[in-house]
C-alpha cells in the first residue's frame, strides 16, 4: 500500500469518511483520539472490531470524518468504513469481515412522522364522551 485508501460508511443519519495509511494503530475521530470521542468502551470495541478481526491493530493509522446522527450511529457507520477500506487494502480480509457481518448495511432508518398522527404511527388518543 504506496499511499491512503477512503471509504464511507452510513448507519441511520451518520456518515463517516474512513483515510487509512500504514503506521503505528493511531485512530483519530474528528481531529480527537476515538476513545475520547467515545467514552463509552461498547463504542470504543465497534470501532475496533474490524481491526480485530483481521489481527491488524498496529498495522495502521486511521483518521476519520463523521458527521449526523448520534454516538451509536456514527460508530456503527465508523465499523463499516474501516470494514470497506480494510477491504480495499487486501482482499483477502474479505471472508472474514462478511463472516462477522461487517460488510452488510444496515439500512433502518426512522420512520418519519405523517400528518395526522402523534408520531410515524401512535394515533391521538380516542375519547368516546
Amino acid at each position: 500500500m504506496e499511499k491512503q485508501k477512503n471509504a464511507v460508511g452510513r448507519r441511520k443519519e451518520a456518515v463517516a469518511r474512513v483515510y487509512l495509511s500504514k503506521g503505528s494503530g493511531n485512530i483519530t475521530v474528528n481531529d480527537k483520539e476515538y476513545k475520547a470521542y467515545f467514552p463509552i468502551m461498547y463504542l470504543q470495541n465497534q470501532v475496533e472490531l474490524p481491526l480485530k478481526t483481521i489481527d491488524a491493530q498496529a498495522s495502521f493509522d486511521i483518521v476519520i470524518n463523521v458527521q449526523g446522527g448520534g454516538p451509536k450511529g456514527q460508530a456503527e457507520a465508523i465499523k463499516m468504513a474501516i470494514s470497506r477500506v480494510l477491504c480495499e487494502v487486501n482482499p483477502e480480509y474479505r471472508p472474514a469481515l462478511k463472516k462477522d457481518g461487517l460488510l452488510t448495511r444496515d439500512s433502518r432508518m426512522v420512520e418519519r412522522k405523517k400528518f395526522g398522527k402523534a408520531k410515524a404511527r401512535r394515533s391521538f388518543q380516542f375519547s368516546k364522551r
